[in-house]
């Protein structure tokens, strides 16, 4: 198999948003991704994304796109607050990184917490939040094993 473009891992995740330049700059800043790319239209739309945390790629695009794909965009605030899916990173300091979340106006979901899964396994401190639009994001930060 041949390895992925240069900048990207083998696996990114896309997420979809109202507002995809207020989205980037908030999850930049309360999250801690970079800009990696950032491609706008002459109208200054959003067009195509990648933000990157740490080797993880995320690419971030709006709800209103023209192609039969795009058509079925949605963001969770369109669909009740439903969430249909939820990516999850691990970082260090997790309890720094919900207080800076949490300060930027994430809702934290669930609260920093230890989950031990046993001894052949292994421990990791984790958080849920909740973006502006709704997506679910999850941070851990491994402890053992």
């Amino acid at each position: 198999m041949k390895p992925p473009p240069k900048g990207w891992p083998r696996m990114s995740a896309s997420v979809f948003y109202d507002d995809p330049k207020a989205a980037i700059d908030w999850l930049c800043r309360a999250f801690g991704f970079e800009v990696q790319l950032k491609v706008e239209d002459d109208a200054g739309r959003i067009v195509h994304s990648e933000l990157k945390l740490e080797e993880a790629l995320v690419t971030v695009s709006g709800t209103d796109g023209e192609e039969p794909w795009q058509k079925a965009y949605r963001s969770p605030q369109q669909i009740g607050g439903a969430v249909t899916a939820a990516l999850a990173f691990h970082i260090d300091e997790v309890d720094a990184h919900a207080a800076k979340a949490r300060a930027a106006g994430a809702k934290i979901i669930r609260e920093p917490q230890t989950n031990d899964y046993g001894d052949d396994y292994w421990a990791d401190r984790s958080y849920g939040a909740l973006d502006p639009e709704g997506h679910l994001w999850w941070f851990m930060q491994r402890m053992r094993g």
